[in-house]
């Protein structure tokens, strides 16, 4: 089971991190191509996880070579009874919410892990109507309660072939 390196959408790229980028992202640094409010806190708590070459590693968001966020799996898929499944995790800059770009960037991520017969699910605070929103729009019905830190647990279904 494997991704592309990069995942393309109308307005996205969506690029595996380099080992330079992720170290940069975890100290802070920011890049001339980056958004002056990236790297977020979130982005370098995401980043933490990265290991190089692994395709469910995080991602940057990039429009027009900007980039914008990151997105990505929480490690490659574990082993379940009806389909290997990961989590998955995304943020934007402030600035670049609103546009649809989080939803874009999921459901173009989404593609690939139907390709390869992966499930995804995501944890996500009760009160984040916008994130609710964004797994709404992508497919995430299953509500599988709350894990312990409080956020709800939801998983999208494969769809049937």
């Amino acid at each position: 089971m494997s991704l592309p390196e990069t995942v393309v959408s109308e307005r996205l790229n969506l690029e595996l991190l380099s080992p330079e980028q992720a170290a940069d992202i975890m100290a802070g640094r920011r890049r001339p191509t980056w958004h002056a409010d990236f790297p977020r806190q979130d982005d370098r708590d995401g980043v933490s996880m990265y290991q190089q070459g692994d395709p469910w590693g995080p991602r940057l968001i990039t429009r027009g070579g900007t980039a914008l966020g990151t997105i990505g799996f929480f490690g490659p898929p574990d082993p379940a009874a009806d389909a290997p499944e990961t989590e998955v995790g995304y943020g934007l800059v402030e600035e670049a919410r609103g546009w649809g770009f989080a939803t874009e960037a999921l459901r173009a991520l989404l593609v690939e892990t139907d390709r390869a017969g992966v499930r995804i699910r995501a944890s996500v605070e009760p009160d984040n109507t916008p994130s609710l929103r964004i797994l709404a729009k992508c497919g995430f019905t299953e509500l599988r309660g709350s894990d312990e830190e409080g956020h709800l647990v939801m998983a999208r279904p494969l769809p049937r072939t």
